[in-house]
């Protein structure tokens, strides 16, 4: 009978090669969080609720950046996080809460509509909607200087005919 030095090695390489193909197909992959930013409105009244606002949110794990605009009522926050959580988070402060409901005026097709102007917004601003309104005519405005340039186009059957 032979004895080989080597077989306790090989015995134990083929077992660690057995246990990493079992654990591959049982990997739980845990989901990479992205750099984000989460704007909300908060009504804050004084440096007490700003203090108190800011420092919840820096609690929060995965918070980097907290900014607050007291005049505009609206809190930035910028980190790893879900938006969900930010919320629930700023919530639990007592003051009323909701996600930045604001864009640019620029970027809204009929910016005194309705359901789309608000005199609370700060300058500049509207409400944002999450369905535009069933009008055929209605055409949203991504760059200013596109509709100037195309005003007194030739090719614009619409355009201006001063000349």
């Amino acid at each position: 009978m032979v004895v080989q030095n080597s077989g306790p090695t090989y015995i134990s390489g083929t077992l660690e090669y057995i246990s990493e193909l079992m654990n591959n197909g049982h990997k739980h992959k845990k989901k990479k969080k992205q750099l984000q930013t989460v704007d909300l409105k908060v009504r804050m009244d004084c440096d007490g609720c700003e203090r108190k606002v800011k420092n919840t949110l820096m609690s929060l794990s995965g918070v980097k950046k907290v900014e607050i605009d007291r005049k505009q009522q609206k809190v930035t926050v910028s980190g790893y996080v879900e938006a969900k959580k930010v919320l629930k988070k700023a919530k639990s402060t007592g003051k009323k809460v909701e996600i930045w409901p604001y864009v640019p005026y620029t970027l809204v097709a009929q910016p005194y509509a309705a359901q789309v102007y608000d005199k609370k917004a700060p300058p500049g601003y509207v409400r944002k909607l999450e369905t535009i309104p069933a009008s055929s005519d209605v055409t949203v405005i991504e760059d200013p200087s596109t509709t100037y340039t195309t005003l007194f186009s030739d090719d614009n059957p619409n355009a201006c005919l001063v000349m």
